[in-house]
């Protein structure tokens, strides 16, 4: 994901924390906030030590967490900046219940259109 595509400054985060709504599931906590003069959405990621103790836990969950992104950027709405903060039930998770679970935290902050549903088996 390109550095054009995140919210870094920490003032840009703090406007988004502050003046955004917010929407959580188990695992991620979704805050949104829309911006007209956006040509395309800007996240902000954040894993804290709560999470993982070590870099290597809080940096494979940031890259899991980009790459759902980065696989899903065409049905994220264009206008809208959103921070995506990790909570401690995420820390094991694999590549699989990442994507799930932040899909589904996506779906619920409506910055991403829902997913159809799976055939029951």
């Amino acid at each position: 994901m390109r550095k054009s595509y995140r919210v870094k400054s920490e003032q840009d985060f703090q406007t988004v924390f502050e003046n955004g709504e917010s929407v959580a599931n188990r695992a991620f906590v979704i805050y949104v906030l829309p911006r007209k003069q956006n040509k395309h959405f800007r996240v902000g990621i954040s894993v804290g030590k709560k999470v993982g103790h070590t870099a290597v836990v809080r940096n494979r969950l940031k890259r899991y967490i980009r790459a759902v992104l980065t696989e899903n950027r065409d049905r994220i709405a264009p206008d809208l900046d959103f921070l995506v903060i990790a909570r401690p039930y995420a820390r094991d998770f694999d590549w699989e219940k990442t994507r799930e679970n932040l899909l589904h935290a996506l779906n619920l902050a409506h910055v991403i259109e829902e997913m159809p549903n799976k055939e029951e088996k």
